[in-house]
């Protein structure tokens, strides 16, 4: 289905031929997890070409394509691209990428691609769901057992670090971005990055952090407090919250990409708190943390049914602290299903 799907998208771009290098697009079309690899396809064709170290590999997994070995992709394009006239390739290859392919196949029209393949991805199937939802369930025993671990005394980095190794113990392959642990007047950076700061008796301390389970990503934040939580930034957590929870009940198939990010905004507005809310609401999940679709007062489109979304209102007040909530959503027909399951109490540790 998901080649037949892009097949189809080719022809409807007047493509006569598409480049694929990107590697998460190439596992959602094959199931190669290499390092190196490129497809070509065409209307009728599919190829895929990978050097000597995967080729047994490729053999074994991959189905519907024609396996071609070599170490010069882009030479075995231009023979099998002989007579065609418009070739599309991903608008990420860099320079030098380019500047060879144009050498290659010098007679054909090139033609950038942008999100090709990724709004194909955009819509999960059954066992893409199955597997982000088990990497929110590690992402979330995570949590639990990191709140036994936050004290005084103890570094950002270090809470990072138990995270890290908490979830590669419960199956994860590995952190899904650099895990953010910001506290105290540092949780006003919406991406403070662990540091060696010290964890302080009445700091905020925000948590953004996820995993990949068989290559598809989880990303949730919880704030949690340290000793005692001041009556403004015990406002503050109740604003964000209503934001995080009234997007909830708002979402689902058919709403805009703009609603999806003004609901979350106009309680926080409403609030008084808008000018510290400075960033979208969200952005979508799977085979990488960050995918389409993106939200904004300019976003152009809609959720449809099966889409993973992120929902992460946040309010920084700089040189005071930040609060930020972030739940991976499955999008339905008729709402939405919270993925992650961690506790948005307000939490004093």
């Amino acid at each position: 289905m998901r080649i037949s799907n892009l097949k189809e998208k080719i022809v409807q771009e007047n493509l006569d031929g598409l480049i694929l290098t990107d590697m998460k697009n190439i596992y959602y079309l094959t199931g190669f997890s290499g390092t190196a690899g490129t497809i070509f396809m065409t209307a009728d064709q599919s190829y895929f070409m990978t050097d000597d170290r995967y080729i047994g590999i490729a053999r074994q997994l991959i189905t519907g394509f024609q396996i071609i070995q070599t170490r010069d992709a882009l030479s075995e394009i231009a023979r099998l691209a002989e007579g065609l006239h418009t070739v599309g390739f991903e608008d990420t290859v860099d320079f030098a990428f380019y500047r060879v392919l144009a050498e290659k196949l010098k007679d054909a029209k090139l033609v950038p691609t942008t999100n090709f393949v990724a709004e194909l991805r955009q819509i999960k199937e059954a066992d893409e769901i199955k597997t982000i939802k088990k990497a929110c369930q590690i992402a979330d025993k995570a949590f639990e057992a990191v709140l036994r671990y936050i004290e005084p005394g103890r570094t950002e980095i270090e809470v990072a670090n138990f995270l890290d190794f908490k979830m590669r113990e419960m199956g994860a392959s590995g952190i899904s971005f650099d895990t953010i642990v910001a506290s105290g007047k540092r949780s006003s950076l919406p991406h403070g990055v662990a540091t060696h700061k010290m964890i302080e008796f009445g700091d905020p301390v925000t948590i953004d952090f996820g995993c990949y389970y068989n290559h598809y990503a989880s990303d949730m934040t919880r704030t949690v407090f340290v000793g005692e939580v001041s009556p403004k930034m015990r406002e503050i957590y109740h604003t964000v919250r209503q934001a995080n929870e009234g997007l909830i009940a708002e979402a689902k198939a058919g709403m805009s990409l703009a609603d999806f990010d003004k609901v979350p905004r106009n309680i926080i507005e409403e609030a008084s708190y808008g000018e510290y809310f400075t960033h979208g609401i969200g952005h979508g999940l799977g085979l990488d943390v960050h995918e389409i679709p993106y939200f904004g007062a300019k976003a152009v489109g809609e959720l449809k049914h099966n889409m993973v979304v992120t929902d992460e209102p946040g309010i920084y007040i700089p040189d005071f602290g930040g609060v930020r909530i972030e739940d991976d959503l499955l999008i339905t027909e008729e709402g939405c299903q919270v993925l992650t399951q961690s506790p948005k109490e307000l939490l004093i540790l």
